[in-house]
């Protein structure tokens, strides 16, 4: 539908965490029986394993017997706060460079070394701190400590690491700032008001100018100056057994010798008190909808303020009931409202905003958005605003410790940026013991309309000067120059081999079990962690093939809608009564059907299942939310149109189905012909009790989610027929054309390539499955390596088979600059007839069958059934 790709736009521009979009409930009336009824939420505690070798490198050890896998995850305590003076984005490039490249290593082998044997690995950079990780099957554990001494030890920074990184990153910043209609916005807009002094003041991932006058010597000087084992910590979390990891760590990183010349990780300065209000007026290319808001200055996340501004945050800005939603959504001011903060080891600072819709006055929204400042710091908050806002928390919590590497991460966040991994535990404490009068101090003191620096972010020239912080910029460190000979690659014959891996570690795990409700409802249930918090999904088939041609998007109107009201419970009722229990309801449309997806801690799960039932069965679609909603998507189409990349997945898939079902792409033409009877008469013919399925799955015992599921769904029947499925939802196929899309002031070009595929229960589909892993499934596809790692014309390339009841297009995707379009599009051709022309050799076929996702069918694909790609081709450019 076409509101769900506009809220898939602005969340992927502005601040993803702190836009939780959904539908509008009002946030100040916390008066329902569940908003009244629900405990606050607690989390168990991360238990792990901590020492220190003599080098510095410190070990984090959390061992898991009920996965297959083990995650290894290196962190320095070097992010964008150490970039020197006229490098800004270097610890960002050093996440590319350092998962190169190693003397025993040739470029990108570790790719290979993960995603062959059905891993996966990436690495990633903040203010405070890089990463590398990798989470693959646990008899690869000791492959994987090898590669991260390569890295640690024996990194090769060269000409062609530093020139090819260096031209990828460049993509990157294209892709991820300049293309879409908000990355300026929270890239660089947000940080350069959000400090003065401070270095985080510069965009984390740099500027074209920077980068470009850099050299390789600059880059070697500073990865002797911060990379080493005594700034960094090895987190393993998985299958492995204790004494075995501690041998394997000495014997892969004690004799790594620590830094020569060691430069202190601390920054210098300190933010001063802002104590007069200013204003900023940011323009750019490709906003669709104005922006107003203001940033203000924050403590660092080791503050006694700390705890309290996040619960702040979550009371005005997360979750369908929150206030800035209730004033500004609901009101048909804006599309979208936050209110968010980042805190780091040194300072932070505290932003909130609106996307306006296109009739709302822009002076009306700022006096909203600065009457909801003013209240609460004036007003206490109400006890079930508290208490909503902390089970949010707390539940987000729990959703990412479920599992090992979550918790992994969860502990090596906390201590880059405290310095001490108890900090997870600690923060929660802290939320928990949170006041309503700790809320309106904070308020008071961190929302200061005098230290406010009001913003605008609207269409226009990319003008810096508009936005530009009239605090004088200071210079930032410098570091000394490189010392020594780079490293190189030795000769194919003189390099270590990887170790091999042993044997897989048995695992404790439980049963799928198989049942059916009373009313022949067919359940699944497993019990996947101890963690107490659990999810239900019930699946309907339909979706949006299902809609009328002249009515494209009411499948995505009947689920985006369904929390809106029932015939008992109104749009507010219903989120203040999920939000205080802690639960999250996500219920979304697809080709071939409709998922309802509802978590919620464990001890909460029955009641929010109430809620669940009485969406599913009664949903009632008031006309005012219709409209609400009708008025959004048709808003929504404006920020779609000026984004390459969106836009481009759009007419893709019209050009590729025609008007085949599968081709009903929501549009200003079918939107407004949707009505309120359509919807319900939708919900009753499609979300029926002879064809649903559910799933229930999480930290809750197999028997007791059977009891549950059977007490919420046992009895639901329905008193007609459930309607026939659509056939040939994939119609017959369109023939081959090339579309071209002039956006002139977009930041990139988005670039895809088609054939027609086959459906889920094709013969071939697993053979053609396999053969996508080949073609672009990661960053070892062929599609990844020709286009970024040998031309570095695109921050990533990749390819797509989904699966569907009938034929699937089968997509290479990229994002490129203008002017390389064409040769983006020359690789996705030459790879597709490669495909066929020149056959995956029988060993990468062999060790793609371990990739993720794939069932034991997937080993009777045979080589020669591989390589055919088949059917006509498309190519669509944005």
């Amino acid at each position: 539908m076409i509101t769900q790709t506009f809220r898939r736009t602005i969340l992927a521009s502005v601040a993803t965490a702190a836009l939780a979009m959904g539908a509008p409930a009002f946030a100040d009336d916390h008066s329902g029986d569940g908003a009244q009824a629900a405990p606050t939420l607690s989390a168990p505690k991360i238990e792990y394993t901590r020492w220190q070798l003599d080098n510095g490198l410190t070990v984090i050890a959390l061992p898991d017997n009920t996965t297959a896998n083990v995650t290894t995850s290196l962190w320095y305590k070097v992010g964008s706060k150490h970039d020197p003076e006229g490098r800004s984005g270097f610890s960002h490039l050093f996440e590319h460079i350092l998962s190169r490249k190693t003397v025993n290593m040739p470029y990108n082998m570790i790719n290979k070394l993960t995603e062959d044997v059905g891993g996966q690995r990436n690495a990633s950079n903040w203010i405070d701190r890089t990463n590398y990780f990798e989470t693959v099957p646990a008899q690869y554990l000791e492959t994987m400590l090898w590669t991260h001494r390569e890295r640690m030890a024996f990194p090769v920074v060269d000409a062609e690491v530093f020139e090819n990184e260096r031209n990828v990153v460049k993509e990157e910043l294209r892709t991820r700032v300049l293309a879409p209609p908000y990355g300026q916005l929270q890239r660089i807009v947000i940080p350069e008001n959000a400090y003065d002094v401070l270095p985080m003041r510069r965009p984390g991932i740099g500027s074209i100018e920077d980068l470009d006058s850099a050299t390789l010597d600059d880059a070697r000087a500073f990865h002797q100056a911060y990379y080493g084992p005594d700034t960094a910590t090895l987190i393993v979390a998985g299958n492995f057994e204790m004494e075995k990891l501690r041998g394997l760590v000495d014997q892969y990183f004690a004799d790594i010798e620590p830094r020569d010349n060691p430069i202190s990780l601390e920054i210098e300065g300190e933010e001063p008190v802002r104590t007069e209000p200013r204003a900023i007026a940011a323009t750019a290319p490709n906003v669709p909808l104005p922006v107003v808001g203001g940033v203000w200055k924050a403590p660092s996340v080791s503050s006694e303020d700390a705890a309290a501004i996040e619960v702040l945050s979550a009371i005005m800005a997360r979750g369908q009931s929150s206030r800035l939603h209730t004033a500004l959504v609901r009101t048909g001011k804006a599309v979208q409202a936050a209110h968010f903060d980042t805190m780091t080891m040194d300072g932070g600072f505290i932003a909130n905003f609106a996307v306006l819709s296109p009739a709302a006055n822009s002076e009306e929204a700022n006096a909203i958005l600065n009457a909801e400042l003013e209240r609460i710091r004036t007003e206490p908050v109400t006890d079930a605003e508290l208490t909503e806002a902390k089970n949010e928390i707390f539940s987000s919590a729990l959703s990412q410790r479920q599992t090992v590497r979550g918790r992994a991460f969860e502990l090596g966040e906390a201590l880059v940026s405290t310095g001490n991994p108890d900090a997870a535990d600690a923060r929660l404490a802290r939320i928990a013991s949170v006041t309503a009068e700790d809320v309106q101090r904070a308020a008071a003191k961190w929302l200061d309309p005098n230290a406010k620096v009001s913003m605008t972010y609207t269409a226009g020239e990319d003008d810096p000067a508009t936005y530009a912080n009239p605090v004088p910029r200071p210079s930032y460190g410098t570091v000394p120059p490189a010392t020594g000979e780079p490293l190189e690659l030795l000769p194919e014959g003189e390099r270590m081999a990887p170790p091999a891996p042993i044997d897989a570690p048995e695992v404790v795990r439980s049963d799928f079990v198989t049942s059916t409700l009373a009313n022949g409802i067919p359940l699944v249930t497993t019990q996947t962690s101890d963690v107490p918090i659990a999810t239900i999904t019930i699946v309907f088939p339909g979706g949006d093939a299902s809609d009328p041609a002249d009515k494209a998007g009411l499948a995505g109107f009947v689920a985006g809608l369904a929390d809106q009201g029932t015939a008992t419970r109104s749009a507010p009722e219903i989120a203040a009564t999920l939000e205080s229990l802690g639960a999250s309801l996500n219920i979304s449309s697809s080709p071939d059907g409709t998922f309802a997806s509802l978590t919620a801690p464990t001890v909460n799960l029955n009641k929010a299942g109430e809620v669940l039932v009485d969406i599913i069965q009664n949903a009632s679609y008031p006309t005012e939310e219709l409209e609400r909603e009708r008025k959004r998507a048709m808003d929504g189409i404006d920020a779609t149109l000026k984004d390459p990349s969106s836009l481009a997945g759009l007419v893709a898939t019209r050009v590729m189905y025609g008007d085949a079902p599968y081709g009903r792409v929501a549009t200003v033409s079918s939107i407004p012909n949707i009505t309120r009877e359509d919807l319900l008469a939708t919900r009753a013919a499609y979300w029926h009790p002879q064809t649903a399925k559910i799933v229930v799955s999480g930290g809750i015992a197999a028997d007791e989610a059977a009891t549950l599921a059977g007490g919420l769904f046992g009895e639901w029947e329905a008193s007609s027929a459930p309607p026939a499925m659509v056939a040939n939802p994939a119609g017959s196929g369109t023939a081959p054309r090339t579309l071209v899309i002039d956006m002139p002031n977009a930041g990139q070009a988005a670039v895809i390539a088609g054939v027609r595929g086959i459906s889920r229960s094709d013969e071939d589909f697993y053979p053609v499955w396999l053969a996508n892993t080949v073609l672009g499934s990661g960053s070892n596809g062929r599609l990844f390596e020709e286009v970024r790692t040998k031309r570095a014309l695109a921050y990533g390339a990749y390819s797509q088979m989904p699966q569907l009841a009938d034929a699937a297009v089968w997509r290479a995707i990229a994002q490129t600059d203008h002017a390389t379009a064409d040769d983006v599009a020359a690789v996705f051709f030459e790879e597709f007839e490669k495909l066929s022309a020149q056959p995956a050799s029988e060993d990468a076929i062999e060790k793609r069958r371990a990739v993720p996702g794939r069932s034991d069918r997937s080993q009777s694909g045979d080589k020669r059934r591989v390589q055919r790609p088949g059917g006509e081709r498309h190519v669509a450019r944005a």
